[in-house]
């Protein structure tokens, strides 16, 4: 059944996670994350290891991941810490899934910016394509979500696809994002429009030299 923050705690999910451990590379990862921090304090290490543990369900489900509630009692353990404090852990960070995603997790930025600059018509390529909030699609590929600021305003509209920004999105551009992921193909990251990171769009319009080398302005001030 769904507890608190629709955390998944049933007979089925316990058969299948509760042998869960560390694969040879994993338990490698696991270690260093580990031995960052001082003896006494492994449990500052509660992040990465969830991270790690997320990725590693992902990798046996062939989906973005998520956290069963046995893997969770299985990184408490490593750590020596309850299992309320993980969990208090995983429900406050949304870069951690509760419950089952589909292999791309679609997760659209509705705040101000993006909604200014058309988060509505991104949205809407992600319903025309049979995406629905909250739902993950019946082929198992995609699930969608809208979130809060994801930090790439200047570059509104975006998503984050998975550990991707998809920037300068219009709806036929988030329609061509998908479609790539569908034939499995890797779609450019970040801008969609010609544009390096963050700089204005078709190139720098001031200081255009520093844009072929370390130009010193000074004597020209």
């Amino acid at each position: 059944m769904a507890g608190p923050a629709s955390i998944l705690d049933d007979p089925e999910t316990r058969a299948r996670w509760a042998s869960f451990a560390w694969d040879p590379a994993n338990a490698k990862a696991a270690a260093a994350f580990v031995a960052r921090y001082p003896a006494g304090r492994q449990q500052s290490a509660v992040i990465p290891l969830l991270d790690l543990a997320q990725r590693q369900v992902g990798a046996e489900t062939n989906t973005q991941g998520w956290l069963p509630l046995p893997v969770m009692e299985f990184v408490a353990r490593e750590l020596g810490m309850p299992v309320i404090r993980v969990l208090e852990v995983a429900t406050f960070y949304t870069m951690f899934n509760l419950v089952p995603v589909g292999r791309f997790h679609v997760q659209v930025c509705g705040t101000t910016p993006c909604m200014l600059r058309g988060s509505d018509d991104v949205l809407a390529a992600c319903y025309a394509r049979g995406l629905k909030k909250g739902k993950t699609t019946d082929d198992g590929l995609f699930t969608l979500t809208e979130v809060e600021c994801l930090g790439a305003c200047a570059n509104a509209p975006m998503v984050q696809i998975n550990d991707d920004n998809y920037e300068d999105l219009t709806e036929a551009g988030m329609t061509a994002v998908l479609d790539a992921l569908a034939r499995g193909e890797t779609p450019k990251a970040g801008p969609q429009v010609e544009r390096q990171t963050s700089c204005p769009d078709g190139g720098p319009t001031s200081l255009k030299k520093m844009a072929e080398r370390n130009y010193d302005y000074r004597g020209q001030w």
